[in-house]
């Protein structure tokens, strides 16, 4: 790389002066770079520095800087942002910062000025053969150790007439996965060099097209420490960021840190072009510093009680997140950050949401208090670069704060963990279930009825990364985390699981046969309910972690797709695809208070039954539960029945009505063997008589259509 700072002839060192003719002033806004023609601007916040030095380098794991400029604080300094232009610097320029400052834990200042920090808006990070965590966390120069920041230049990217999508969560099919772990495995059929990257994502776009899902949910992307895991052990769900506006350098194809970020833009343009939208997990309550004694990247050198909050004493970390810190995110420096950084994403990498992991960490005030309307949740709120995006908290922290069903405003859905273990019980039988199962499939309108929150507000999901695949959750009692040496004390014990009868692998065929059955009862229950439906990755073709439900360090066989074919994992493909495209096809804009509403199902056109007609029984010990649903404008009429007991029930079918119509037609039938377990589009099997024997632990769904003056939908 050419030089981009001249020489200072007056300094052997290398250092320059701010007065010297290689650099200028600068200005404080924008923060992070700005690239011109002639060179760079570089702006930092830290209110408490005494002293700020930018370094340049040839090679991220170089011993020491190429050249290094201490900033003037009469020069260089506007308030509480040091900032300098840099003639000569260019795209792909690795550079770091020191900043000196005092250094009293006790009074929550922990300066290091031999520490590189990163850039807290860099756009790019570099990570070395050389990086350690562990020389970050320990005292003395981590040059050649450390992550460095990388100068890049955002206009070079052709979008081609990218656009957002914006599919109404109405009509929103979420697939929750792992950038790296959707190809990673050697059986992908994906080039080696783009295994686990942004491209290899793009070459099984199809796989996601045919399962028939409308947006990619992707855990972490931000830049985050692989080495934040027990020795030995890597990060692999990446819930340790170190930046916010930069992607992962470890998903890239070529490991370079500037064609990282095309890489990621090409896979969000080719995933738009295919019709799925990209929604990025984003981890805005902690970061990769941890607690004390954890490593030193950035923030805790910039402004230690600037960016977290620290416990009343001001010694240690305030820990409402599990991850040893948790950020400040109502003090007005970290919310513009954060504001900033979802502002990037959407406007220069052109995602369309976001899941905000431990989402009621917004919630709190400087002090680690609820706050009964947080700041930062109405700037998000009423940030127009926003306005179209996609809102999805996870309504929860490790604090005590439990917000489902009260969070944010209308623009906010909530993943719905009472819905997964509401569901989880009912499906291994448990007892008071019923009532429970009526309000998760109807939409939760317990949980969201209150307010002027809107109908569909509910992300429904029995699975996701945190916890068992659905498979494990069938074939598991407990959770067998052995792997990830914490002797499995780590994980939930929670886990509402049901092994049908042996733990783990099973060669007994009735065992097998009860745990395919009761996937396609979990499913059927996700993508029938009101809300939107979201499905975790490879659950479609009963992917295992052998029973390990807190993968979050098993960059491996454990946790990585599995593409081996097999005909159970096709016929459970098909199922999933096209109950998939039943849901869409079935999904009609039907209305609950003059609001569209995603599902099968309106609560206001809801009639509940138990194996009588309109005699449900909602008692602690029953097991069972039907409804029918009718949608007078198409005419059409639906009737469903769940039973979870473990013999076989008769229920009443309700009489035909509507003039000219099919009959009962069988969509549905988790009992049955593929390809009776579900009908192809069109060709449902006509069922005769007036009831129907629901087999034990299974789901039907039924149909009949009838015709309807002046419709368009006539049949």
């Amino acid at each position: 790389m050419d030089p981009i700072i001249p020489k200072n002839k007056s300094s052997g060192s290398g250092d320059l002066s701010p007065q010297s003719e290689s650099s200028l002033p600068g200005v404080a806004n924008p923060l992070g770079v700005t690239l011109t023609r002639d060179g760079a601007n570089f702006s930092l916040f830290s209110a408490n520095a005494t002293g700020v030095t930018i370094l340049f380098f040839d090679h991220v794991d170089a011993t020491r800087s190429e050249k290094s400029i201490r900033l003037n604080p009469v020069v260089n300094r506007t308030g509480h942002y040091w900032h300098i232009f840099v003639p000569g610097v260019r795209a792909g320029q690795i550079y770091g910062y020191r900043a000196d400052g005092p250094n009293d834990p006790p009074n929550g200042k922990r300066f290091d000025s031999s520490k590189i920090l990163l850039d807290p808006y860099g756009r790019a990070v570099a990570v070395g053969a050389n990086y350690s965590r562990g020389d970050a966390c320990r005292a003395g120069d981590n040059t050649s150790s450390s992550m460095k920041s990388v100068v890049v230049d955002m206009s070079l990217f052709d979008w081609d007439g990218d656009a957002p999508l914006n599919h109404s969560f109405r009509n929103t099919i979420v697939y929750e996965m792992h950038v790296a772990g959707f190809t990673r495995h050697p059986n992908s059929g994906v080039p080696k060099q783009k295994r686990g990257s942004y491209s290899g994502v793009i070459e099984k776009i199809p796989y996601l097209q045919n399962l028939g899902i409308t947006a990619v949910e992707i855990l972490p992307v931000f830049q985050f420490d692989p080495q934040s895991a027990p020795s030995g052990l890597t990060d692999y769900w990446g819930y340790n960021p170190v930046s916010f506006f930069a992607p992962h350098l470890g998903y890239s194809e070529s490991g370079d840190p500037v064609k990282c970020i095309d890489e990621f833009r090409e896979m969000v343009k080719q995933l738009h072009r295919a019709g799925i939208e990209v929604i990025l997990d984003v981890v805005y309550n902690h970061t990769a510093e941890a607690g004390d004694g954890g490593p030193t990247f950035c923030f805790r050198g910039l402004g230690n009680s600037t960016y977290y909050i620290l416990n009343q004493d001001q010694a240690g970390y305030f820990n409402a997140t599990g991850a040893g810190n948790t950020l400040k995110t109502n003090h007005s420096v970290v919310k513009r950050m954060i504001l900033d950084s979802l502002k990037f994403w959407v406007s220069d990498m052109h995602v369309d949401g976001f899941r905000f992991d431990l989402a009621s960490v917004l919630t709190r005030d400087v002090w680690g208090q609820p706050m009964s309307d947080p700041p930062i949740l109405w700037d998000i709120d009423s940030e127009p670069v926003l306005a179209g995006t996609k809102l999805i908290a996870e309504a929860w922290d490790e604090g005590g704060l439990y917000q489902v069903g009260s969070f944010g405003h209308d623009r906010w859905n909530e993943w719905n963990g009472q819905f997964r273990d509401d569901i989880r019980s009912f499906l291994k039988g448990d007892s008071e279930t019923v009532w429970k199962l009526r309000e998760r499939i109807s939409g939760s309108y317990d949980l969201y009825r209150s307010g002027d929150r809107p109908a569909g507000q509910s992300v429904n999901f029995i699975t996701c990364h945190d916890g068992f695949t659905l498979n494990d959750l069938v074939s598991y009692n407990y959770k067998h985390n052995e792997a990830n040496k914490e002797l499995n004390g780590d994980g939930t014990n929670a886990n509402l699981s049901w092994n049908c009868g042996s733990e783990g692998v099973s060669t007994n065929t009735g065992v097998n046969q009860l745990r395919t059955q009761q996937i396609k009862n979990g499913l059927v229950l996700t993508l029938l309910s009101t809300g939107t439906p979201m499905l975790l990755m490879g659950d479609e073709v009963r992917r295992t972690q052998a029973g390990n439900n807190n993968a979050y360090c098993q960059d491996d066989l454990i946790s990585w797709f599995n593409w081996d074919v097999s005909t159970e994992k096709n016929e459970l493909l098909r199922f999933t695809q096209l109950l998939v495209r039943l849901r869409l096809d079935c999904d009609n804009g039907t209305l609950q208070d003059g609001k569209q509403v995603g599902g099968f199902v309106n609560p206001n056109k809801m009639e509940w039954h138990g194996i009588h007609l309109d005699q449900p029984d909602w008692s602690a010990d029953s097991h069972s539960l039907a409804f029918t649903w009718r949608n007078e404008s198409l005419g059409e009429v639906r009737y469903v029945a769940i039973n979870s007991f473990w013999e076989t029930l008769e229920f009443d079918l309700p009489p035909v009505t509507g003039g000219k119509s099919s009959g009962w037609l069988r969509l549905v039938d988790t009992s049955l063997a593929s390809p009776f377990d579900i009908a192809d589009l069109g060709e449902y099997v006509p069922i005769q008589g007036s009831t129907y024997i629901v087999n034990p632990r299974s789901a039907i769904i039924l149909r009949y259509d009838y015709a309807v003056a002046d419709s368009p939908y006539l049949r």
